[in-house]
């Protein structure tokens, strides 16, 4: 079962969004918050797998909610159609998912499931938004480029060693630096960089 907490300040949209996710076998509405403090205090008590999260709430918007999670739980950010500029800093901030209020509801349920199980879930909108190239990119070495492009394609370090013909403990070395280079913690937030720089 996906456990999942729904942040938004419109009682209208959290009751529309809890009786259509109830209704899916396998999802779970754990709670509901009309700010972004009361969404990370409820995170905190009730350990959601998955938030669906607004970016503009009162007393703490939806950027400073994901600062405050830091990584507790999975994060879709759920939204209006805004600035195209709300995505890459929400996806730094630590969001696996970007989605927009008009979503079709079956591919928001789909989204759910892919952040769940570990995968990045944007609209095409926001993905758009992501590729576009940025001056924040990161000097990387053509092998480490290859590497990176493996691992936003989910590529385990022994398919990588075998895709580029080299040695498994080489991968490690190159998966090493580039986890430096970028200041990243782990292969998602590297798969993240990789698609918001155009690298995948």
């Amino acid at each position: 079962m996906i456990r999942v907490l729904i942040a938004d300040d419109h009682p209208i949209v959290r009751q529309g969004l809890r009786t259509f996710l109830e209704v899916q076998g396998d999802i779970e509405v754990v709670g509901e918050a009309g700010d972004g403090a009361e969404a990370v205090k409820l995170a905190r008590a009730l350990s959601p797998d998955v938030v669906l999260l607004d970016l503009k709430m009162p007393v703490l918007d939806g950027l400073g909610a994901l600062a405050e999670l830091d990584g507790a739980a999975r994060v879709i950010v759920l939204t209006s159609m805004t600035e195209r500029g709300d995505v890459a800093p929400a996806m730094r901030a630590g969001a696996a998912g970007f989605l927009y209020k008009d979503v079709d509801p079956a591919a928001l349920v789909s989204a759910i499931r892919a952040v769940h199980g570990g995968q990045v879930a944007l609209a095409p909108e926001a993905a758009e938004a992501m590729l576009t190239p940025s001056s924040e990119a990161v000097a990387l070495t053509d092998r480490e480029r290859e590497v990176l492009a493996l691992i936003a394609g989910g590529r385990s370090n022994r398919e990588i060693a075998r895709a580029l013909d080299v040695a498994e403990k080489t991968v490690k070395t190159h998966v090493s630096n580039v986890l430096m280079k970028l200041g990243v913690q782990d292969r998602t937030q590297a798969a993240l960089y990789a698609v918001r720089h155009g690298l995948a």
